[in-house]
């Protein structure tokens, strides 16, 4: 279907049974998703999920630093989980696999730049229909997030994180956005209106840092889990 299309047909009446018969699917597709996810990703012990842009070329400053991410984060037993596709994704899975570590590709299929690399272990590769689904993976099995520059789903995955633990909907993990130049503007104006205006409380401040470097970003998640004396999963 077209955009058109998909407009035009959700202003369409449907009949009782074309509900029951595209519903009820879609349900059992749904859950088909949940049960895979849960499956494969309850065996894999702690990881630190890593998003980004799926544009990022390999000569972009940040894929390096994406790779070097994952390798130091591997070096310490955690594994990398990415969306699974070109970019900054493919820099993490990269950095993990290449080290040895667990290297897990969350995919997502889209009409079109969207398509897993080749650095995903092979029994740690998923596929997803469902952008909610595939969140729901991120945000279950990940003991941390790195956050490098990105465009819409970017931001969609890192409010998600920071959401889900200003709620108490998910345990305090700690958020590391990496690249100061890249979004410093946002945090400003997260601080100066979102702040001002009393949308968010001054310790939300607090669920996420801001770094530049690899090191600085894999010492943040390692500093946490000293400072709690805990080994997540293990």
């Amino acid at each position: 279907m077209t955009g058109d299309d998909k407009i035009r047909s959700a202003f369409e009446n449907q009949d009782w049974q074309e509900i029951k018969v595209t519903d009820s699917w879609q349900i059992f597709k749904i859950m088909a998703e949940f049960v895979e996810g849960f499956e494969k990703l309850s065996k894999i012990g702690p990881c630190v999920s890593i998003f980004g842009s799926a544009r990022t070329t390999q000569d972009n400053k940040y894929y390096k630093i994406a790779e070097d991410i994952a390798r130091l984060l591997t070096d310490r037993g955690y594994g990398v989980i990415s969306g699974g596709g070109p970019g900054i994704m493919e820099a993490a899975n990269k950095g993990a696999y290449e080290n040895g570590g667990k290297s897990v590709g969350l995919n997502i299929e889209l009409p079109f730049e969207q398509f897993h690399n080749k650095y995903i272990d092979r029994d740690k590769m998923l596929e997803f229909d469902y952008f909610f689904v595939r969140k729901v993976m991120f945000m279950k099995y990940s003991q941390g997030f790195i956050v490098l520059p990105g465009g819409f789903g970017t931001m969609d995955e890192m409010f998600e994180a920071i959401t889900l633990i200003q709620t108490g909907k998910i345990a305090r993990f700690p958020i590391v956005l990496v690249g100061s130049d890249y979004w410093r503007g946002l945090l400003d104006w997260v601080e100066n209106h979102m702040l001002d205006a009393k949308n968010i409380s001054p310790e939300d401040l607090n669920l996420y840092s801001l770094v530049d470097t690899a090191e600085e970003a894999a010492e943040q998640i390692f500093t946490f889990y000293n400072k709690y004396v805990l080994k997540p999963n293990f």
